[in-house]
């Protein structure tokens, strides 16, 4: 063998990091690594390869890369797009700039647009010829989608898609169909509008289904790609910001101390303190610990762990099962959340036993919901975000996008049953045990919810 590429995905995140190299040659390079490292180091001696560097295409936001702490640990340097915005010594990659990894090549592209200073890599290998046979796009090109240019902020939104125009349709389109291309994230993730279920393709194949590469101006192109851009998470500012300066070097995630029960009520007196509860949305609904916000352990839980929680506030997390603290862990971890108190040991099981407080909260079907929509002393709420909102929702409901509802809790009734709801349930959880935290008494989520609603066939309202 000579060639080694491999892709490692991150689940919750939609996070693709590449192993790139030549295990004959015993080295290789990492690209846009995660924050927890060890499964580039095991793979690294099972390869029997060096790692000589670690590349990051971009100031990326959604994720705390690993690239300081493979250089902590082994030395590895780091390369990235050439910006004074790094405030750590960085090799910078120039257009046309090289890195030799064996038998294979790694050429860098600057293509701005997501962010100013992304780079995209072509990977050549002399073994099979004098051509590139694929490009490693970062937050460039995903499949059915490109990366969205808002998330810098401060005006620069519209300069920013100009030029991911010109980077898509100047210098990546014409490389040719055949192109493979590896991009940072799939389906899932927020550095797109709505990315697709592969997380690799061809350039011929994005050229085709992808809407970003149909044939428009660049001002059309400009217009349609700003047009209905869904609200970035709360957490990307804070992670570019963290990303840009340069992780903390932990060396690995956190080991999360199991309480017991009156440990864990004792640390809940803290004012700086949140409870996570990651058990599922029924369980939450059955019985719960007063206060705690109910985020489930699904793959969207760091994105609504970082819409939802200050990573200032100390943690503490009760699971299902011990089996999902490492999990939980391990993903508060690659999103910056290191400030982690523990987690209730042997679960609601042992809150009960000890006799502690409990609270429950309301679940009503679609049907319910549909039956009590009228009712002058319910406020039926959805939850979910503008654009779905505008497609059609509950009649009479009231429209609040659950993460900004803590800021809008004076818009209801206390006096009134508040029912929330969103896509399938998930959203209007999280925000009925928001608004349980903040004293509203009567507070109902409805599993399900649009879902279960448009599959019942019930009546539908738009603006």
């Amino acid at each position: 063998m000579a060639l080694v590429l491999e892709q490692i995905n991150v689940e919750g995140l939609a996070q693709l990091s590449y192993i790139v190299g030549d295990d004959k040659a015993g080295v290789a390079a990492i690209i846009d690594p995660r924050r927890d490292v060890d499964v580039y180091l095991q793979r690294a001696r099972e390869l029997g390869v060096k790692l000589i560097a670690s590349v990051e295409t971009h100031i990326h936001a959604d994720f705390v890369s690993g690239a300081h702490e493979l250089k902590a640990r082994m030395g590895v340097p780091i390369y990235g797009g050439k910006t004074e915005d790094y405030q750590f010594d960085l090799h910078p990659l120039e257009e046309g700039d090289t890195l030799k990894l064996g038998s294979v090549t790694l050429c860098a592209l600057h293509t701005p647009g997501h962010t100013p200073e992304h780079i995209s890599l072509l990977i050549y290998d002399s073994k099979q010829g004098q051509e590139p046979f694929a490009l490693f796009t970062g937050d460039t090109l995903f499949n059915l989608d490109v990366g969205r240019p808002d998330l810098l902020g401060g005006g620069t939104e519209h300069r920013l898609a100009a030029q991911l125009y010109h980077t898509l349709f100047d210098k990546i389109v014409p490389l040719g169909d055949r192109i493979e291309i590896y991009p940072c994230h799939g389906a899932g993730s927020s550095c797109g509008k709505s990315i697709g279920d592969r997380r690799q393709s061809t350039i011929g194949n994005e050229r085709i289904f992808n809407p970003a590469l149909q044939e428009r101006s660049e001002a059309e192109f400009v217009e349609w790609l700003m047009s209905d851009m869904p609200e970035p998470p709360r957490h990307y500012a804070r992670l570019k910001q963290v990303n840009a300066k340069g992780a903390p070097i932990l060396g690995c995630p956190p080991t999360l101390p199991p309480l017991m029960p009156s440990e864990f009520q004792q640390k809940m007196q803290d004012g700086n303190t949140v409870v996570i509860d990651a058990r599922s949305i029924l369980a939450f609904g059955g019985g719960h610990i007063p206060g705690a916000l109910n985020i489930a352990l699904r793959p969207e839980f760091p994105s609504w762990v970082g819409w939802m929680i200050d990573p200032a506030q100390s943690l503490l997390i009760v699971v299902e099962s011990k089996r999902d603290v490492k999990l939980i862990t391990e993903q508060l971890f690659r999103i910056g959340y290191d400030n982690l108190a523990g987690y209730l040991h042997d679960g609601m099981t042992s809150w009960q036993n000890a006799g502690r407080p409990l609270e429950q909260l309301g679940e009503w079907t679609a049907q319910d919901l549909n039956q009590h929509k009228d009712d002058p002393t319910v406020t039926v709420l959805d939850v979910r975000g503008d654009d779905e909102y505008e497609k059609g929702f509950v009649p009479g409901a009231k429209h609040i996008f659950v993460a900004h509802l803590e800021e809008h809790l004076d818009q209801l009734d206390r006096n009134q049953t508040i029912a929330a709801y969103c896509g399938s349930g998930y959203r209007a959880s999280i925000a009925a045990s928001l608004l349980k935290k903040h004293g509203f008494e009567q507070v109902v989520n409805v599993p399900g919810s649009w879902i279960a609603w448009k599959n019942a066939d019930l009546p539908i309202e738009k603006p």
